[in-house]
């Protein structure tokens, strides 16, 4: 057990390396820690008497080693599995030759596209961002939770950073985490103010707090490399060459920043003369698309423009909200949930933890669930899984317009808060039966409409002012009725919260595949999970985009020739990270595109 967390871990975990390697070496060197994940699987706290830390170093040894498969192993070369970056390239090209970028969307997909572009002096780029500054979106989003005045383009969706920037920050990617892509990534954001913990553990987050200082050092790098960004910008329309139908420039509506000491901006982003804004049209070389997957205006617009869109699986469910004390217990058992501390007294308290002479060193406890076999009462097993679970979380609004109720989770750095929040989702596929209505009616579009129906049935259970239904689980599965002799359930969502029939919500494939998951699947693998305490909260739609922007595979482009496409909202992350590393890959390939065939 690391009872001081994990500071100078590779002087705590030398004994351990002496041990294990015995006499099969004739000396030690150094000692670097590769990663590092807490295991409280119950089969583990079985064998060991409790959770353990699992620890991967490199160790320089002399000699030869006596190796021990899964103990003491050779190490590999590892390979990339992240096609490998191209360096900028280098080019002679005078001020007046240079190709002018722009990039929309300042989500991670966005932002590192424009962190690799704004280097090249060979280019001209600009970031549009249709939202604000991290630091007058922070002021919007408390307009929202105090007062319940909702900020379209500035919210919880919108705005610098994208839809991450106010979740858990999370950093954990199904692409590789030794892959050069992501390991950029991870190093930059270091560079940028992360602690240099997230190189290390196994499941690495940034939390809001620490995402906002971060995104304020890239937004300034981006402008001292001779980058633009310009905020309150939102693209409404694609102009394009009437010979060859190709991109040659944007319609955007300008709109003031919140931003307190913004840089004077080029014509045509000054709107020093216009302060209540303007609609200008912008002329460029390329464009990369790199919004999220709540800016449903962009596919329309997509659309409308003959860009070609295809249909997508997506997830819907809700969100799951325990107290964060019984899942340290779930996790970690009696004893060893005793060990996490927060520093909050409440949340510390109500764990029964923190008191004098307790030792902490234990994270607080998350969880992961996943089954391919939840039954959805047609004969079709669907998957069903956890997904953005924010330990030490809250649930915050994370819808855009009046009238539609989603909900997300978030966490600060510290995850001391006394709840513990997750999605809980079931798949819906491309050609889905559920889907069927919605696709007839809409096309391409059902995803979307259907998302978009789910969200307004949300908003009539709570009955408006951004209220969200909840349920418990337990009424959930049995199909009944709130008890009106029991009192309403504690909720971290802080625009108020109605007791609803969520049950009556969803298709019935979905509410039959989530009671299967609830009752007869995750139950065995965390005790407790399905319990009065569990408390649903509707609803969530937004966990990945139901449309894809197909692209060329070589050259990133869409249908459109000069319209590069990035990140979640088209359809190719599902993350910060993949979001982050395919950002700064498209405009890398961007670069190449536009230079095709000039040489140094």
């Amino acid at each position: 057990m690391l009872d001081g967390g994990i500071d100078n871990l590779s002087d705590i975990i030398r004994p351990e390396v002496l041990k294990v390697l015995g006499s099969s070496s004739k000396g030690v060197g150094s000692v670097d820690v590769v990663r590092y994940s807490f295991d409280s699987r119950r089969k583990v706290r079985q064998e060991r008497g409790g959770p353990v830390w699992n620890i991967v170093a490199d160790v320089e040894v002399e000699g030869k080693v006596r190796e021990k498969r899964g103990k003491v192993e050779r190490r590999p070369k590892i390979k990339s599995k992240t096609t490998s970056l191209p360096p900028p390239l280098s080019l002679s090209i005078p001020p007046s030759s240079r190709k002018s970028i722009v990039v929309v969307g300042s989500g991670p997909a966005g932002i590192f596209a424009a962190l690799y572009l704004s280097r090249l002096p060979h280019l001209t780029t600009t970031l549009l961002e249709r939202g604000q500054p991290v630091e007058s979106r922070g002021r919007d989003i408390g307009g929202l939770i105090h007062r319940g005045s909702m900020v379209p383009d500035s919210n919880f969706a919108f705005g610098e950073g994208g839809a991450g920037t106010w979740s858990d920050g999370k950093l954990t990617t199904r692409i590789g985490r030794n892959s050069e892509g992501v390991r950029n990534v991870l190093e930059r954001l270091v560079g940028y103010g992360a602690d240099e913990s997230i190189l290390l553990n196994g499941a690495p987050h940034l939390g809001t707090d620490n995402l906002v200082r971060i995104l304020k050092r890239m937004r300034s790098d981006i402008r001292s490399n001779g980058g633009t960004v310009v905020f309150g910008a939102k693209v409404t329309d694609l102009v394009t060459s009437p010979t060859d139908r190709r991109l040659t420039g944007l319609t955007v509506s300008l709109t003031r920043s919140g931003e307190r000491h913004p840089p004077a901006l080029p014509p045509p982003f000054d709107l020093s003369s216009c302060p209540s804004g303007k609609v200008v049209n912008i002329t460029c070389d390329a464009a990369i698309l790199a919004t999220g997957h709540s800016a449903r205006d962009v596919y329309s617009l997509l659309l409308s423009s003959n860009v070609t869109l295809a249909p997508k699986g997506f997830a819907v469910g809700f969100r799951v909200e325990h107290p964060q004390s019984l899942v340290n217990r779930w996790q970690y058992g009696e004893e060893w949930a005793l060990r996490v501390v927060t520093g909050k007294g409440g949340t510390d308290g109500e764990n029964g933890s923190g008191g004098e002479g307790q030792r902490g060193g234990v994270p607080v406890a998350a969880y992961r669930l996943a089954t391919d076999r939840a039954e959805d009462g047609s004969g079709k097993a669907r998957g069903a899984y956890s997904f953005c679970m924010c330990p030490g979380g809250q649930i915050v609004p994370a819808g855009t317009v009046d009238g539609n109720v989603v909900v997300n989770g978030m966490s600060f750095s510290k995850r001391d808060s006394r709840f513990a929040n997750a999605a809980v989702v079931v798949n819906v596929d491309p050609d889905d039966e559920l889907l069927k209505p919605w696709v007839e009616k809409h096309g391409v579009m059902g995803g979307v409409k259907f998302q978009e129906d789910m969200e307004r049935r949300a908003a009539e259970m709570g009955g408006g002012n951004f209220t969200v239904p909840v349920q418990r689980m337990t009424d959930f599965v049995s199909r009944t009725c709130p008890s009106p002799s029991v009192p309403p359930p504690r909720s971290s969502y802080r625009l108020g919260v109605k007791e609803c029939r969520l049950d009556t919500l969803y298709p019935p494939q979905i509410t039959a595949a989530l009671t299967d998951a609830f009752q007869n699947i995750f139950p065995s693998r965390m005790p407790g999970f399905l319990s009065s305490s569990g408390v649903l909260h509707g609803v969530e739609t937004r966990t990945s985009s139901p449309i894809r922007v197909p692209r060329d595979p070589k050259t990133m482009e869409s249908s459109l020739p000069g319209l590069f496409v990035a990140g979640e909202g088209a359809g190719y992350a599902g993350g910060i990270v993949s979001a982050a590393v395919d950002g700064w890959r498209v405009g890398s390939i961007c670069e190449e595109v536009l230079f095709e065939g000039e040489g140094a």
